[in-house]
């Protein structure tokens, strides 16, 4: 049976897609082939030696230790594009919060008294007049999934709308509207835009994205939308343009410390990806890439393996795991060859440190061989798969 543990709370319906007669699923499991998690943090656990594959139900993998995961040839896989409509819809939300000053009305009618209420709810709503979205300009920092679909509902609302992803897919290129405008770099979006929505991960060089020198770029009351990350925005230096008035709202879903009190903050606990669609659509989606990864050992949306896909031909199929560096595929062909094993078909990919190769074989190869084929320097996991696993 292939162990699968899950960890934080995963849509049972997804689950399913793990059949129970060739997979356990469960919370209490030890030294297990596969992790599930959301949100869990995962860098203080210890990698079992049995562990082949890390599902993140999500896009984000801040709560996995990458590094760790590529000393170990552990595949993590996430699921980019399975949140994209919930994160749209709170995108959406958050700019007719701010535009039309919801939050702010709806603390000032709950804190009324009943007293005359009709006479005074009347008298205070000049104080929360808004304004609408049409012809106002919205800039999108990342056009992977998510920033797309922001993009075309933006623009069919009637908003201008300008992205910047200097590394943007062609699949995702072909999806954006043509009238969505593309800025050549992130301080001219910036300069442009009434609203700006983040969508790119925390990395070195989206820290602090949105800083105090780019916040001077804005133009005086923008809206400020970040359901990224914790980290993209110097939230000390917008607090301060909040102040002063230069940005109007900042919607954030990482609320920390005492500056969710600020009247100009509305602040959400992290409800990016949390309708139960998302959930069950991040679930079904990881657990289809994992079982072709164990089954067939094709990797798809993995986040620190290279894609690899191959149609299976022969007998058996080598997945293997390995160093970035030279001469590992001679050796392994060498080592193959080396038993009288003919090789039916072969695709090797890397990424960054490291690398993974798929062979198919004419016939069965032997545990002797397989024994000598792990010996190699550099080789990381070594699985064989059976043409009808």
């Amino acid at each position: 049976m292939i162990k699968v543990q899950t960890i934080n709370n995963i849509s049972p319906i997804g689950l399913e897609k793990f059949s129970k007669d060739t997979y356990k699923v469960s919370s209490e499991l030890t030294n297990p082939d596969v992790i599930l998690v959301r949100s869990a943090t995962m860098h203080e656990m210890e990698i079992d030696e049995n562990l082949k594959a890390v599902g993140r139900a999500g896009v984000g993998v801040n709560n996995i230790p990458l590094q760790k995961m590529n000393n170990h040839g552990v595949v993590v896989f996430n699921t980019p594009g399975a949140n994209a409509n919930a994160v749209k819809e709170l995108v959406i939300s958050s700019m007719l919060l701010a535009s039309r000053n919801i939050c702010q009305a709806w603390n000032y009618v709950n804190n009324l008294p009943l007293d005359n209420l009709k006479a005074t709810v009347e008298d205070g709503k000049k104080n929360y007049s808004g304004s609408e979205l049409p012809g106002k300009t919205l800039g999108i920092v990342g056009l992977g999934a998510i920033g797309v679909e922001i993009a075309n509902a933006a623009h069919a609302l009637g908003m201008d709308v300008v992205g910047f992803d200097p590394s943007i897919t062609k699949k995702n290129a072909w999806k954006i509207s043509a009238d969505v405008q593309e800025a050549l770099n992130i301080e001219e979006l910036f300069s442009k835009s009434d609203f700006v929505s983040f969508h790119v991960p925390l990395v070195e060089g989206t820290k602090n994205l949105l800083n105090a020198k780019r916040i001077a770029l804005l133009p005086k009351g923008a809206v400020v939308i970040n359901l990224s990350r914790d980290g993209i925005v110097d939230e000390d230096a917008l607090i301060e343009a909040l102040d002063s008035g230069k940005v109007k709202y900042y919607v954030t879903d990482f609320p920390i410390n005492d500056k969710k009190n600020n009247d100009r903050v509305i602040a959400l606990p992290h409800l990016g990806a949390s309708t139960a669609e998302a959930e069950v659509n991040c679930v079904i989606m990881v657990a289809k890439q994992i079982k072709d990864y164990l089954e067939n050992g094709n990797i798809v949306n993995s986040v620190n393996f290279p894609e690899a896909k191959m149609p299976r031909a022969g007998e058996e199929r080598l997945a293997i795991t390995h160093k970035n560096i030279p001469n590992m595929v001679g050796q392994i062909t060498n080592a193959i060859a080396e038993v009288g094993i003919n090789i039916v078909d072969m695709l090797n990919k890397s990424r960054d440190e490291v690398a993974y190769t798929l062979i198919d074989l004419e016939s069965e190869i032997s545990d002797m061989a397989i024994d000598n084929l792990k010996q190699i320097d550099g080789i990381l996991t070594l699985r064989v798969l059976q043409k009808n696993y």
